[in-house]
C-alpha cells in the first residue's frame, strides 16, 4: 500500500510531481505520470508532494474544502505508479521561504529530489515569486530535472479542480464525474440519528462527514452507497437540513439504503463507515404541511433512485463504468 509520510520520514532520493492534485483529474495524471518510470525500484521512488494544509488557509484564513482527503487520495494514487505521499507541512515559516530557499531545503535537503515534474501553473515560494521556468533554472543549478506539463483543455475552459467543484455545487455530478473521469465519492462514519426516519417508515442511516471533504449542492439525490466493504446498493440520499422535521438542525447527510440494502435496515449500523457514490440530482428539499405527504415524496424520490441505481449497478456489472 501506498504510504503517507512526512518530509522526515521520506524513502530517498525521490522523483516528485509537485502540487495539490486535488480530485487527480487527467490533467494531474499527465504531470504523475512524467516521474512514474517502468522501473521504479532501480531508481528515485516516484512521490506525490503537497502542502497541507492548503497555503490560502493559512494565509487568507480562507476554508479550502478537498475533492480528495489525504486518505482518499492513497487509493487512487497507488494505481498510478506512486509509491508515497509527503504532505509538507504549510506553515508562515514556510511561507516566507524564497523560491531559492524553498528548492534548497526542502526538495534538495530534505527531498532529495532527482527529478520533478509540474504543471505550467505551478507557483511557489514567498508571494508566489516562483513559477515553473524558476524552478527549471533552480533545478539545473542543483541536478535536478524539471519537467512541465501543458494545461489540458476542455473545450473552451481547462481542466481543473476548480471547475469539478462548480460542477458539484450546482448538482451536476454527471458533469464532475466526467471530468474527474471517475465517480465523486464521499464517507462518513454512521452516528445516531433521533429515529425520525423510521418512524416515518424510511430509515436512515447519518452520516458524520469529515468537514475538511467538499459536499455537493444541497438537496436530494439517487445515489449508490456501501457499508464497509460490503456490497454496492442503491440508495436516496439527503443532502442539507430538513425543513419539515427540524427546521432548525443542522444540515445532515442522510441515506436511505434501497434494493439489497434493505437487509441492513434493522441493523445497527452505528459506528460503521458507508461510502456514498451521488449519481443525479432530484429535487431541491421543501417543507411539506405534514408527515404523510413528506413519506409520499420521499418514496417517489426512492422509487426514481432505485430505477438509477439498478441501472449504474447494471453499467458497472457490464464494465461500462469504473
Amino acid at each position: 500500500m501506498i504510504s503517507l509520510r512526512s518530509p522526515q520520514d521520506v524513502d530517498r532520493p525521490t522523483a516528485i510531481a509537485l502540487g495539490s492534485f486535488d480530485g487527480l483529474h487527467h490533467g494531474h495524471r499527465r504531470v504523475i505520470a512524467a516521474v512514474t518510470g517502468s522501473e521504479p525500484a532501480l531508481g528515485p521512488v516516484p512521490t506525490i508532494v503537497s502542502f497541507w494544509p492548503h497555503p490560502r488557509e493559512v494565509l487568507h484564513g480562507e476554508a479550502r474544502l478537498r475533492l480528495d482527503l489525504p486518505s482518499e487520495k492513497l487509493a487512487l494514487l497507488e494505481p498510478l505508479g506512486i509509491r508515497q505521499l509527503v504532505l509538507v507541512p504549510f506553515d508562515r515559516a514556510l511561507a516566507v521561504l524564497t523560491p531559492e530557499a524553498f528548492v534548497e531545503q526542502v526538495l534538495v535537503a530534505q527531498l532529495a529530489a532527482q527529478s520533478i515534474a509540474v504543471g505550467e501553473n505551478f507557483r511557489f515560494g514567498s508571494g508566489r515569486s516562483g513559477d515553473a521556468q524558476t524552478l527549471k533554472t533552480l533545478g539545473e543549478r542543483h541536478g535536478m530535472a524539471v519537467q512541465v506539463l501543458p494545461m489540458l483543455w476542455d473545450g473552451p475552459e481547462r481542466v481543473s479542480s476548480s471547475r469539478i467543484r462548480r460542477a458539484l455545487a450546482a448538482g451536476d455530478v454527471a458533469e464532475a464525474r466526467r471530468l474527474l473521469e471517475r465517480p465523486y465519492r464521499f464517507s462518513g462514519r454512521v452516528v445516531r440519528g433521533r429515529g425520525l426516519g423510521r418512524e416515518l417508515g424510511w430509515p436512515t442511516a447519518n452520516l458524520q462527514v469529515d468537514g475538511r471533504k467538499f459536499l455537493p449542492k444541497e438537496g436530494v439525490y439517487a445515489a449508490l452507497a456501501a457499508v464497509g466493504d460490503g456490497p454496492t446498493c442503491a440508495a436516496v440520499m439527503n443532502l442539507g437540513p430538513q425543513p419539515t422535521v427540524d427546521p432548525m438542525a443542522p444540515s445532515a447527510v442522510e441515506v436511505h439504503l434501497l434494493d439489497q440494502g434493505e437487509e441492513l435496515v434493522g441493523v445497527e449500523l452505528a459506528g460503521r463507515e458507508l461510502t456514498v457514490e451521488p449519481l443525479a440530482w432530484l429535487r431541491t428539499q421543501m417543507k411539506f404541511g405534514n408527515f404523510e405527504a413528506l413519506s409520499a415524496q420521499i418514496a417517489a424520490d426512492a422509487a426514481q433512485a432505485l430505477q438509477l441505481g439498478q441501472a449504474e449497478l447494471a453499467a458497472m456489472g457490464s464494465g461500462r463504468h469504473g
